[in-house]
């Protein structure tokens, strides 16, 4: 078995790597000044490998996953096994106009036909509740980062109040309160475009409290500010942020920041400087087990 990392992932692969005890080979990639890639891979791969990439700013490393497993299988990989912690392409499920493209069967089916298996992290998925509904295959496989974050909350604080910006995120919320003893609670949200919600927060005296808004993915960051603002309004001593996915479009960071968020924790599913939450025996798990 081998690892192949896309470059921007190599740290993560790495330490995936080690756990696994397999060696790890990077992808090389070249981009053209016309926006063209192009990929070597090692001249030797054995049967089965493992292609670790996140697709976060999906278009372009799509095209690029694409030639990487067409390559591998023209060569000798029998088995090719995708570990994306970020999975992109599975929030719209339905068409909302007619002639819309419905992304997740499309992307879905797509990945079913190029891996034998699929292992991603807490995937955004709303009228379904299983990943291979999605990918339609038997080893479509999402974990969750609840017991990784939580663990590294409790590390922390001894007690805190944690908060979901909205309905979505009830279930990742919940489950982390649950595991670590912490109370939680769920705003509600309306998302009125890309960059504008409206935001309620629940009753609750959060005078002096310190709070954590868990969410499980950060895009442009107007939730997480809104929410930030609304508790600081109502008397909240400190406000933290934990996020499984930090995509942080544009200045979505800085506008975190600047709502008064006194520090943002992620996941490493994403190469970011706030990353500090380590996925890589949770993935090695679920690699061991469908072996």
């Amino acid at each position: 078995m081998l690892i192949l990392s896309f470059p921007e992932y190599l740290p993560q692969a790495q330490r995936l790597a080690t756990a696994l005890d397999v060696p790890v080979q990077e992808v090389y990639l070249h981009h053209f000044p016309d926006g063209e890639s192009l990929l070597r891979l090692p001249t030797v791969l054995p049967e089965h490998i493992i292609i670790c990439r996140s697709l976060n700013q999906p278009n372009d490393k799509l095209i690029e996953l694409l030639l990487c497993v067409k390559t591998a299988r023209q060569m000798s990989a029998k088995r090719i096994t995708l570990v994306t912690p970020y999975l992109c392409y599975m929030r719209q499920d339905i068409a909302n106009q007619p002639g819309e493209a419905v992304s997740q069967h499309i992307i879905g089916q797509m990945l079913a036909e190029l891996f034998d298996d699929v292992i991603t992290v807490d995937s955004h998925l709303h009228r379904i509740s299983r990943l291979n509904q999605a990918i339609p295959i038997a080893n479509a496989i999402s974990l969750t980062a609840t017991d990784e974050i939580g663990r590294f909350l409790k590390n922390q604080f001894e007690y805190a109040v944690l908060l979901g910006p909205d309905g979505e995120s009830e279930q990742w919320v919940g489950a982390i309160a649950e595991k670590i003893g912490f109370d939680f609670l769920v705003a509600e949200k309306i998302r009125q475009g890309d960059k504008k919600v409206t935001m309620t927060l629940p009753d609750y005296t959060f005078h002096n409290k310190t709070v954590v808004i868990v969410d499980d993915m950060a895009s442009t960051g107007r939730t997480i500010s809104m929410a930030t603002g609304l508790l600081l309004a109502a008397g909240a001593e400190q406000v933290f942020a934990v996020i499984t996915h930090p995509l942080f479009c544009g200045d979505a960071e800085a506008h975190i920041m600047q709502a008064g968020v006194k520090q943002i924790w992620s996941t490493d599913s994403i190469t970011h400087s706030s990353a500090c939450i380590h996925l890589h025996q949770l993935l090695a798990q679920a690699v061991t087990e469908i072996l």
